[in-house]
């Protein structure tokens, strides 16, 4: 569900806000309606989609933010799990940190973009943080809601972009403990500030990228270890493709797990007891059926 659209942020690297133009946040009660018409067609989670949703609410005449729209769709009967992305990480609100721990339908997960682990390289995006004030943010996530999972996204090569600032991004990521990391090489777009900066060679772009890259897999595999062994609630999404007599589902945390069951179980939630994590997945063992 769009609850917004545009952007405001104008990122040196990113052509969005010249395509889609600023943000434009829609009415909180059309936001609800649509909800709640999807809930009464079967619908039991929603994905709250924005290109910050933490800004939400500036452009409107009422005074509301992300976190307030937030507590009204908690509202809504029959829904059962509440997901939203993308959130920037300067404007991340303590208000918002506390509405998702008292939740217990916003899911404890979080996709919070840093791009670069190097102060200098965010200062020549544009991006408006430093990577310690980065770190804060993370940090208060983690202390509000411990078992809370967070991914990010990671742009590699960026230009002027050094080895030293590539082993500072890679130090980032063991120091935040992603989940998982969706790392990009830094592609030039027309428009941008970032395509008349000098760009990186690309040899070493490749370097940087395949040790960066590396760093978040060895990461996050050791850090969704953390709930082996848990009984946890999965909803089903699909059959599974790769092994038959198989479905697939997703925890609250946005993890997946495969486990025995059949098409009948989609769309249902199912206890299922997590044997063992296999990289960026569980296989899982069904505790409440056959």
């Amino acid at each position: 569900v769009n609850i917004m659209f545009g952007c405001n942020n104008f990122c040196s690297y990113c052509i969005v806000p010249y395509v889609r133009g600023r943000e434009r946040s829609r009415k909180p009660e059309d936001i609800i309606a649509e909800i709640e018409k999807l809930v009464a067609d079967g619908v039991v989670e929603v994905m709250l989609l924005g290109q910050n949703v933490n800004s939400y609410g500036k452009n409107l005449d009422e005074d509301i933010t992300f976190a307030q729209l937030l507590r009204r769709i908690e509202k809504i009967e029959g829904l059962k799990r509440i997901r939203f992305m993308t959130s920037h990480p300067k404007d991340l609100s303590d208000e918002l940190i506390e509405v998702m721990k008292d939740s217990k339908k916003i899911n404890p997960y979080m996709h919070l973009p840093v791009q670069s682990g190097s102060s200098r390289i965010l200062k020549a995006m544009n991006r408006n943080y430093t990577r310690e004030r980065y770190l804060e943010v993370v940090n208060k996530l983690k202390e509000a809601i411990p078992d809370i999972t967070l991914t990010t996204d990671i742009i590699v090569g960026f230009p002027g972009e050094t080895k030293e600032d590539a082993m500072e991004t890679a130090s980032l990521v063991k120091e935040v403990g992603y989940d998982n990391a969706f790392t990009f090489i830094y592609s030039k777009r027309t428009g941008t500030p970032a395509a008349s900066m000098v760009q990186c060679d690309e040899k070493e772009v490749k370097e940087n990228f395949n040790m960066i890259l590396e760093t978040v897999q060895e990461t996050a595999k050791e850090r969704i270890k953390r709930f082996e062994g848990r009984d946890m609630e999965v909803l089903v999404e699909d059959v599974n493709d790769h092994e038959e007599g198989f479905v697939t589902g997703r925890l609250a945390n946005n993890l997946l797990v495969h486990f025995k069951g059949d098409a009948s179980l989609i769309g249902t939630f199912c206890k299922v007891h997590l044997d063992r994590s296999k990289g960026f997945y569980f296989l899982g063992t069904r505790i409440d059926g056959n």
